[in-house]
């Protein structure tokens, strides 16, 4: 059965589709002032980033308030859908720089130091994620199966650093691509993805996280 303290479907949701409103408005103007690079491959990459978000949204709070996730797709089905979106976001993400390589002008070794500096951190925090929290619990696991939030909080890795290490480091990723392809569209996205995930946390996981951890609190 469902907590009826659980975080409800739509709590926090207007501020999510307001801030997400705002976003996409500054993208677009951005995206104009920059001569409207790619633009298939660019709103791709845009619609399938909150394509992802949306899922992971509906997904955790329908399982947090009746279980229907787990009764009618189930955990292993979310998690699959969760990483083809997450691979998606970044496959649409590498086209994107590809066609559009070089539109920023920038020199070496410039560009190669401002991507390698980006990219260190966030393939640090993969590599952190993957040997000390585990892939499927970063996917959010924890709405699903009561274990994962009976386990301690990681303080290894990038998690020294930061507790949420994922959004932080992890998303300059995209900062850091942007740069090796010297991109001007796939900068703008990487600055899209990276601000959107942040209103995934403050309007929808970390509710839910203070619901599934309050116990240790």
């Amino acid at each position: 059965m469902s907590d009826e303290n659980a975080p409800g479907l739509w709590s926090g949701q207007l501020l999510h589709f307001v801030a997400l409103s705002i976003l996409l408005a500054v993208t677009y103007f951005l995206w104009l002032a920059i001569e409207e690079p790619s633009p298939f491959l660019f709103w791709l990459t845009i619609s399938i980033s909150i394509m992802h978000q949306v899922f992971v949204w509906l997904a955790w709070r329908v399982e947090l308030n009746s279980k229907a996730t787990s009764k009618t797709i189930g955990l292993k089905v979310y998690l699959i859908l969760f990483f083809v979106f997450l691979i998606g976001r970044l496959v649409s993400f590498l086209l994107l720089g590809w066609v559009d390589f070089q539109s920023l002008g920038f020199e070496n070794p410039t560009k190669s130091i401002l991507s390698v500096a980006l990219l260190i951190p966030a393939i640090y925090t993969m590599h952190s994620v993957k040997k000390f929290f585990g892939f499927v619990r970063a996917a959010g696991a924890d709405h699903f199966n009561s274990k994962y939030r009976d386990m301690p909080l990681v303080k290894k890795g990038i998690f020294r650093y930061s507790n949420n290490g994922m959004y932080m480091f992890g998303f300059l990723i995209f900062w850091g691509l942007a740069f090796a392809f010297d991109s001007k569209a796939a900068l703008l996205a990487a600055a899209f993805t990276h601000s959107y995930i942040w209103v995934h946390y403050f309007v929808t996981e970390k509710p839910d996280m203070e619901y599934l951890y309050r116990s240790n609190n």
